[in-house]
């Protein structure tokens, strides 16, 4: 077998704070915040969790059920899509139905197609209103053109900003927000002639709506630059931020790996572009979007930011994979572990097959159920053996000493 000769040792330490962080926590980029409703997104606020009702917003009572099923279970703010201004007179209903039969819930407009008019009306009902730059002045593109001139290209940057400011100007008089979305998938012609297919072009069309925003003095704003390929979208929120510190910019960042389907492969693939730019400390809002009922993201974002330490919405539960030493069935005591725990939220347990490892992989846990002798367990209050019990009385045990420390609640 070959063997590469050893480098030379560097006489100097590397510099690898240009590359990544060593801290142990996630330091998160500053940002100003932007209220929607009741939530505040960005300025050292926990990252606000996201999704979107499937509802047709003229279904009424349909999208007031979709909205409040959400909100239930931990979704803090609700997005609908508004194509017509029927559907935009909808929403002054939904709005109200819900604060009379449950309560207010920040409520976001999706807006698209030449949407002046329609967003219009519905800044009036919503708390934030969502444009897509590539959309909202949407120009059909042309079959044979070859470039676009300079004059051209400003031209119509000129009906983009007649256009928005409308917009602008009513959101920022009631002190409301608005999210300039990019999609890869959808960016503006002028915008694919002159920077490509790239995350320069996603970077460069939300700056240009962001200069427009600024210069009528509404700073409201949250910034998502979406794909549907995970290294393109880390690619274009990074450059994002670079671009935003060059210009003293510090809007907060509405995170997602669009349309990014279902099942195990959309929950990796959101999960490879959120928590990658997270750990960044990049990102102030996250939205997983699976081919699913939406109600099923919203775990999904609750389990990133937990893995991520960024919030505590949950049990946090530290597992050995199992061994030869292991001296009990891992899988099925870990599930009556959890079964008997996972409404105690802000906890974390271990669970750990054997004492060789354990007692010191699990240090950091709040209470550790160990491996310690066949057909006996030891319990844990952090790195301290409290108690060897029979396995069989395992579970009970632990509940018996997370309630002798008051830290038990009924389910």
């Amino acid at each position: 077998m070959q063997t590469l000769p050893n480098p030379v040792a560097s006489t100097t330490s590397p510099d690898l704070s240009r590359y990544f962080s060593t801290e142990p926590t996630i330091q998160r980029r500053k940002t100003r915040p932007v209220k929607v409703g009741a939530v505040t997104i960005g300025g050292g606020h926990p990252v606000v969790v996201q999704s979107m009702i499937n509802e047709d917003t003229l279904d009424i009572e349909g999208s007031v059920a979709a909205i409040r099923r959400l909100h239930e279970i931990g979704c803090e703010i609700v997005r609908v899509t508004v194509p017509s201004m029927a559907h935009a007179y909808a929403l002054a209903e939904i709005k109200q139905k819900l604060y009379d039969i449950y309560q207010p819930v920040p409520l976001v407009a999706d807006v698209h197609h030449n949407g002046m008019k329609i967003a219009l009306e519905v800044a009036k009902h919503v708390d934030k209103v969502r444009i897509n730059p590539g959309l909202y002045v949407f120009e059909k593109p042309k079959s044979d053109r070859t470039e676009y001139t300079q004059a051209e290209f400003d031209e119509i940057g000129e009906r983009i900003r007649e256009t928005l400011a409308p917009l602008v100007i009513s959101l920022r008089d009631q002190g409301k927000a608005m999210r300039i979305g990019v999609n890869h998938g959808s960016l503006a012609e002028r915008m694919l002639f002159t920077y490509g297919d790239t995350p320069e072009g996603m970077v460069e069309s939300a700056l240009e709506f962001i200069r427009i925003c600024e210069s009528l003095d509404f700073r409201n704003l949250v910034i998502s630059l979406k794909a549907s390929r995970a290294p393109v979208m880390l690619a274009a929120y990074r450059l994002m931020v670079l671009r935003m510190d060059e210009l003293g910019m510090d809007y907060p960042l509405h995170l997602g790996v669009t349309e990014a389907g279902d099942g195990e492969y959309g929950r990796i693939k959101s999960t490879a572009g959120i928590a990658s730019l997270l750990a960044e400390g990049i990102g102030d809002t996250i939205r997983v979007s699976l081919t699913e009922a939406p109600e099923k993201e919203i775990p999904v974002c609750y389990s990133i930011l937990q893995a991520l330490g960024l919030r505590k919405t949950m049990v946090e539960y530290v597992a050995c994979p199992s061994c030869g030493r292991t001296l009990f069935n891992l899988e099925e005591v870990l599930h009556k572990v959890r079964e008997a725990t996972k409404h105690l939220t802000g906890l974390d347990i271990a669970v750990m097959g054997c004492i060789v490892n354990g007692p010191g992989e699990m240090a950091d846990a709040d209470y550790g159920y160990v491996g310690k002798q066949a057909g006996y367990i030891s319990l844990y209050r952090g790195r301290e053996e409290i108690k060897k019990v029979p396995e069989n009385r395992g579970v009970e045990e632990l509940i018996n000493l997370i309630k002798a420390d008051g830290r038990w609640v009924d389910p």
